[in-house]
């Protein structure tokens, strides 16, 4: 599928954050075979499917003729309007931010306040006023709004959001009542060709319900999320429906309305929801603390294509290959071993690494999660306990303050695998260094070239695994004046070398 297609489904004119590490361009991003193999293939454990409710194909003009109209009323007051707001104040002067020519305004350059504002959708989920919309509907803002199904209005509260997911959740204040909310769906007993719901706002027309079914399952590749596996379907989704919901005919929520597939900005059939599994875990986090653990298996993989299979002895390309193993990780302290194919996950099938990453993360800290894996041609079971990843997910900032280094001026943090998942880097190839995490304008470590992101691997020959050896290489090389810094830097996974005169 053509990536330069991606669009957010959301009409937001507020300016968006700078992500800490740059990414590849996904095109125009709207906000609004082989021989049998020489032994006995192996087939495995078929997935253990999950228990399906039953499924009945209309058989006369009468069924084909039933409404939805029943599903609506129970769902579509759970469905409200977010409007996102951002005071933006523009000077008259057009040199005002700049260093050289800014005195040209003035002393006092004339200023005017703009208020931006972005419209999207949300999903009442907890009847005391909990509601959860996609991040990318309040990013950039300070203030919320949001009216319900009934035209009543109340200011919002963000109580958390969540980049890696693209979910946020408000909180309004109703007072003591009860307001009418959508139970999560159980995601697993999904399955393609289910007809479906979509209810959201979109173009700011007003409350839209369009119907459709489940496309496909557990779509990894869409590019927009690192927790990605959606739900794939054909109700029509437009901007303005980011953050509304994807409901089963049991008017349940099944996903968190997110992306669409799109030359022009308007619907193709081919849009994306958030599975409500991962929803929920978000939710809960917000409503318990506002701290979300992402459990990890320590495990990382490869898509099994024909040549692996035909090696593997497998009698299809199926599962993911194990190419690595964290030491002392989850996956490690089950057995899991590199060279081993993982077919499910909790009887789930998964095909990539993204896919067992996102399972992986909708787990709760110390939970189990189930693997079927064959290695060495045979058919095993291995259950994981999941556990987040060794050290803290928040920086610890130190400032370098000395300005006899190239780093001067710099935020630098240790990094840890959980840092390093935090920001999105990989965990294995960023489980130690120095992590340049800001570079301010107008400081020598800008000058110099450091980048946020960056991860300082040598000074002078000297290893940086922690702060401390951060710390004790450059005061060795600040003793000695005029001395030569020689320094290996990673940038998005490729090594720099580089020597500067102190």
């Amino acid at each position: 599928m053509n990536r330069q297609n991606i669009l957010l489904v959301a009409s937001a004119s507020i300016a968006t954050v700078l992500a800490m590490l740059a990414a590849p361009a996904l095109g125009q991003l709207v906000t609004p075979g082989g021989q049998p193999a020489p032994t006995a293939a192996v087939s495995g454990p078929s997935p253990d499917p999950a228990p399906q409710e039953t499924r009945v194909v209309p058989e006369s003009q009468t069924a084909m003729q039933q409404s939805f109209a029943p599903v609506v009323r129970r769902t579509a007051p759970a469905v409200v309007n977010v409007y996102s707001s951002v005071t933006v104040r523009r000077s008259n002067c057009p040199y005002a931010n700049d260093p050289v020519f800014s005195r040209l305004c003035g002393n006092t350059p004339t200023t005017n306040q703009k208020v931006d504002n972005s419209l999207g959708s949300g999903v009442i989920v907890g009847a005391d006023g909990v509601i959860v919309t996609n991040n990318h509907v309040v990013e950039g803002g300070t203030e919320f709004r949001v009216v319900l199904n009934d035209r009543r209005e109340f200011p919002a509260e963000l109580v958390m959001k969540d980049e890696r997911t693209d979910l946020a959740v408000l909180r309004i204040d109703v007072n003591g009542q009860t307001l009418p909310m959508l139970e999560f769906a159980d995601t697993r007993n999904i399955a393609v060709g289910d007809l479906v719901l979509a209810i959201g706002n979109p173009f700011g027309v007003g409350q839209t319900v369009t119907s459709g079914i489940v496309s496909a399952l557990a779509r990894t590749d869409v590019g927009v999320s690192d927790y990605a596996s959606f739900i794939q379907t054909d109700a029509a989704i437009n901007p303005g429906n980011s953050g509304g919901a994807l409901v089963d005919m049991q008017g349940r929520l099944l996903g968190v309305n997110s992306i669409i597939f799109s030359k022009g900005g308007g619907s193709n059939g081919i849009g994306f929801a958030i599975p409500a599994e991962m929803v929920k875990r978000v939710v809960d986090a917000a409503v318990h603390g506002g701290t979300l653990v992402r459990p990890w298996l320590g495990a990382k993989g490869e898509l099994v294509d024909s040549a692996k299979a035909l090696a593997l002895g497998l009698d299809r390309p199926r599962g993911v290959l194990i190419s690595q193993i964290f030491d002392g990780g989850p996956a490690d302290k089950a057995g899991l071993q590199e060279g081993d194919v993982v077919l499910t996950v909790d009887g789930r099938e998964v095909f990539d690494d993204r896919g067992m990453k996102f399972i992986a993360a909708t787990k709760a800290e110390g939970e189990t999660a189930t693997l079927s894996i064959i290695r060495a041609r045979q058919a095993k079971t291995i259950n994981v306990r999941m556990s987040a990843p060794p050290g803290t997910s928040k920086a610890e900032l130190m400032q370098v303050t000395s300005r006899n280094n190239p780093f001067s001026g710099a935020q630098v943090a240790e990094l840890s695998p959980a840092l390093a998942d935090a920001l999105g880097l990989d965990p294995f190839q960023a489980k130690d260094g120095m992590l340049i995490h800001s570079v301010p304008g107008r400081t020598i470590a800008r000058n110099v070239g450091f980048q946020p992101g960056d991860i300082v691997r040598e000074i002078n020959g000297v290893t940086i695994r922690t702060k401390k050896d951060f710390e004790t290489a450059v005061k060795k090389a600040e003793a000695t004046p005029g001395t030569e810094w020689r320094l290996a830097i990673e940038r998005n996974g490729q090594r720099i070398e580089t020597s500067l005169r102190g």
